[in-house]
């Protein structure tokens, strides 16, 4: 009753996995542009390819991958070739900072696109900042992260919104004794404080608040606590395979139990029926379901690519790489970061079908603030 309530690598072509030793040459030579050739634009990305996170890596290689190999059939940016190069961090955020200097300091990459993970970009946007490379659609909707930045360019809806969308949701359902499960990380701090704080305002009190750690170690000792808690409701602000192993436990251990988490709770996860009920948030429109160009068009995408598995993670991916190449052909025939930085802050209304980006003059930049709610059905996927 409650949840009726609650309403493999891309084309080659476009993702490549090293910097080609005449691009390097290129790249290097002073005063020429960074990542710039006279037959590509060479983007760069520092993403979690294993580990944990790996599903949230795999996302924008097939959906960014997709997009690029669509632009670049059609004939690039101004004849130039996009060219997405993407580097494993295993979701370490030291492992971030590693990337991006290398990045910088060999003059690699014109741009940034979907760095992954709030820890990671917490990082690494200080070196993006002091270095004024475009950074195009982190993979994180930390608050903490949406300051006064000039050269992020932030795509999805925060995390705080999704959290308070679905706060208030529960509580308005009557459901008393809400637990939170957070992931013991800046990403998870982040957000079990703003659960915390609108459980406050809405004077409801969390039966518990657990954090469960990234790799998912103490998911048995979670589950027990949430066992002698006894909540109405659980709401998972955790991200990989360790919200996999929370969704399983506590439809096995708590049944009955509804669950609810964010859009990053389930990216990359390939979900099934044990998570069947589960009340989420998303920040793109349903991957499986064409009502909207943008959605069509990614369809239409993958599949050229040989994908038949849609999801949200790779959508929002396609959507991503679709921003920054606007952003590239806005910047003119000889684009350079200053000129990319000023051409995407321009960016007003930009449809790509049913999903608008528009930024303001002054930063902090952020494109959407589209968000759904909806559950997971049977067969794993979301439903409106």
């Amino acid at each position: 009753m409650q949840r009726r309530r609650f309403v493999s690598l891309a084309c080659q072509t476009a993702i490549v996995g090293a910097w080609p030793a005449w691009a390097l040459q290129a790249s290097a030579q002073e005063g020429t542009t960074p990542g710039l050739t006279d037959q590509a634009i060479h983007i760069a990305s520092s993403v979690p390819l294993t580990g944990s996170l790996v599903g949230f890596g795999q996302a924008v290689q097939k959906g960014a991958g997709a997009a690029f190999a669509e632009i670049n059939a059609q004939g690039g940016i101004y004849g130039r070739q996009i060219r997405l190069h993407l580097v494993d961090d295993g979701y370490d955020p030291e492992r971030s900072v590693a990337n991006i200097k290398n990045i910088l300091q060999e003059r690699k990459a014109l741009a940034l696109l979907s760095c992954v993970g709030t820890p990671n970009n917490t990082a690494i946007t200080p070196l993006i900042e002091a270095a004024g490379i475009p950074h195009v659609a982190p993979i994180t909707g930390a608050a903490s992260l949406r300051k006064a930045q000039q050269s992020v360019f932030h795509v999805r809806a925060g995390y705080s919104e999704e959290v308070i969308s679905l706060v208030q949701r529960l509580v308005g359902m009557g459901l008393k004794g809400i637990a939170v499960v957070y992931l013991d990380n800046g990403y998870g701090r982040e957000l079990q404080g703003v659960a915390a704080a609108e459980l406050q305002r809405l004077e409801a009190t969390p039966a518990a608040e657990l954090a469960l750690e990234v790799k998912g170690d103490n998911a048995n000792a979670v589950l027990q606590a949430l066992k002698q808690a006894r909540p109405s409701a659980v709401l998972l602000l955790t991200a990989g395979t360790s919200s996999l192993s929370m969704i399983q436990g506590i439809k096995q251990q708590l049944p009955g139990v509804l669950m609810a988490g964010l859009s990053s709770t389930i990216q990359g996860l390939k979900l099934d029926a044990a998570a069947s009920g589960m009340a989420v948030t998303t920040i793109v429109p349903d991957p499986n379901r064409g009502k909207n160009g943008v959605v069509r068009n990614y369809q239409a995408a993958m599949q050229a690519q040989g994908e038949q598995e849609f999801s949200q993670g790779s959508l929002e991916a396609y959507i991503n790489a679709h921003v920054l190449a606007y952003g590239l052909r806005l910047a003119g025939k000889e684009p350079t970061p200053a000129r990319v930085r000023a051409a995407l802050s321009s960016i007003r209304n930009f449809d790509l079908g049913g999903f608008v980006v528009s930024y303001g003059a002054t930063p902090p930049f952020v494109g959407s603030r589209f968000i759904e709610l909806g559950i997971i059905g049977r067969n794993g996927r979301f439903v409106g």
